[in-house]
């Protein structure tokens, strides 16, 4: 579990630095979008990755890479905007933005931590494209929430699913990383 946690950090550290990039050239524009757009731009990049996976033809010279750290930072702008709510002007400033940002990774690695050790490191022995399927799983569990205006009966809510999406996306990257 040891290596999981360090190549899990070097994931992060990669997302984190897009993310900052990205900051300091558009700003927190992120803040305005609703949760179901930023479910949809998740979407998006989940379908292009299966497409990847089973399309022999690229015409976007993208791979999944990149796709699975766009994974990743969505769902972490999400997780900020279920706490802070959307707004209709960027109103974050980078130090903050990198705070909450450093706030829901943690929380996130934390769950992957304690799920680690009771699944066994499971995911070791899954499929790059089975991790694609279980984030588009996911997603289309979000989507039917936010539909229902949030309302569920037995369901864990919004925020342990796009948990669940990031720390997936994390071991698809450590696996393409291993190949």
């Amino acid at each position: 579990m040891q290596d999981t946690s360090k190549q899990y950090d070097d994931i992060i550290t990669v997302c984190r630095d897009l993310f900052v990039k990205k900051m300091k050239d558009y700003g927190s524009a992120w803040r305005i979008l609703r949760l179901p757009s930023l479910t949809d731009q998740i979407y998006i990049k989940a379908q292009r990755i299966r497409g990847l996976q089973q399309n022999n033809v690229r015409k976007v010279d993208e791979g999944e890479m990149s796709e699975f750290i766009g994974i990743i930072n969505y769902c972490i702008m999400a997780l900020i905007q279920l706490e802070k709510g959307v707004v209709e002007q960027p109103d974050i400033p980078l130090d903050e933005a990198i705070i909450l940002y450093d706030q829901k990774i943690t929380t996130t690695k934390q769950l992957m931590q304690d799920k680690n050790h009771d699944y066994g490191e499971a995911w070791r022995d899954m499929r790059v494209s089975s991790l694609t399927d279980l984030i588009l799983q996911k997603l289309l569990r979000v989507k039917q929430i936010e539909d229902n205006a949030g309302k569920t009966l037995v369901s864990e809510g919004i925020s342990a699913n796009y948990e669940d999406m990031i720390n997936y996306a994390v071991f698809a990257l450590i696996h393409l990383n291993e190949a």
